[in-house]
């Protein structure tokens, strides 16, 4: 596997820290990343490994106000205003990067977490330059009938703290409550994975696990309910492949009630290729799981299987 670093400069002046890594010899596919919140890039360096093993390249940005790309900021913290759509756009600005850096070549969103979020409002802009999707730790944005009160309670402590400070409230409310459902707990992240080395080291890397900025929250949780739109799901490109997949015990989708509504939505909607896969027993970060090789290796089955057919 080849890696390199390098920057792409957005409109306002923003550098995005970028990962990439190639395999020996021109690739038959790329993976484009969004990870979650309150981790980094440079996480997703074994699943390239096996991507790369493969054939496939991957390109992988750390968001505004995490990794690398937060050199000069707050922690989880995005923009003072409109921070949703800066950090979509610079996703399309790497989207256009890999086109120019490898024309003709198929591309694949991969989003995790707060990034299968993102990947869901890629889906109705973009969905027609992709030869397929994987929403990974995945969540109705519409389903949890607690949203609008976050959202009220998000800008409440807004107000309170500033828009660039954390709420202790706000962490207590999302964290907090994840971690909750495996008491007695050894971390605070007990909710990530059942293998504690992973969950160790989650918790040593500096770059993880900080409380997001209350601006952050307000900007993720007002983009929620325009994802499961029914404006923008019909403008969803209904041949593309979508694989939608998580841990049985993740509790981001409140044991499945935020994630069957996200698979009946692209149902719903028309979309004709979706597969789905719940692993029994797993939980958030499926990708760092105990049973991780399985689990990536259904992955890029289905890559090359449904995706890469199609975009040849």
């Amino acid at each position: 596997m080849l890696e390199s670093t390098f920057t792409l400069k957005a409109t306002d002046g923003t550098e995005v820290f970028v990962y990439e890594w190639l395999p020996e010899g021109e690739p038959r596919g790329v993976v484009q990343v969004a990870h979650g919140l309150a981790e980094h890039a440079g996480r997703y360096r074994r699943l390239a490994e096996a991507c790369t093993a493969r054939g496939l390249a991957v390109y992988a940005g750390d968001h505004r106000g995490h990794g690398r790309t937060a050199k000069d900021g707050p922690l989880g913290y995005f923009a003072a205003e409109h921070g949703w759509r800066a950090v979509l756009d610079d996703l399309y600005r790497l989207g256009d990067h890999i086109t120019g850096r490898h024309p003709g070549v198929p591309r694949v969103f991969f989003g995790h977490s707060m990034g299968s979020f993102l990947t869901q409002q890629v889906l109705f802009e973009r969905g027609g330059q992709l030869a397929g999707a994987v929403l990974s730790g995945c969540a109705s944005g519409g389903s949890n009938p607690l949203a609008p009160v976050g959202r009220l309670v998000a800008r409440v402590e807004r107000a309170r703290v500033g828009a660039t400070k954390p709420s202790s409230l706000l962490t207590r409310m999302s964290f907090g409550d994840y971690n909750r459902a495996f008491a007695p707990n050894r971390t605070d992240f007990d909710w990530l994975s059942r293998d504690p080395a992973e969950v160790d080291r989650y918790v040593a890397d500096e770059r993880c696990g900080f409380e997001a900025t209350t601006q952050l929250w307000v900007d993720l949780l007002d983009a929620l309910p325009v994802l499961g739109a029914a404006s923008n799901l019909a403008r969803l490109p209904k041949d593309l492949p979508l694989y939608l997949t998580v841990g049985e015990r993740d509790p981001l989708h409140r044991g499945l009630k935020d994630f069957h509504p996200l698979v009946a939505a692209y149902e719903g909607a028309g979309m004709r290729n979706v597969s789905v896969r719940v692993w029994p027993d797993a939980r958030h970060e499926i990708l760092n799981e105990t049973n991780r090789e399985e689990i990536t290796g259904a992955i890029l089955h289905w890559v090359e299987k449904e995706a890469l057919a199609r975009g040849r």
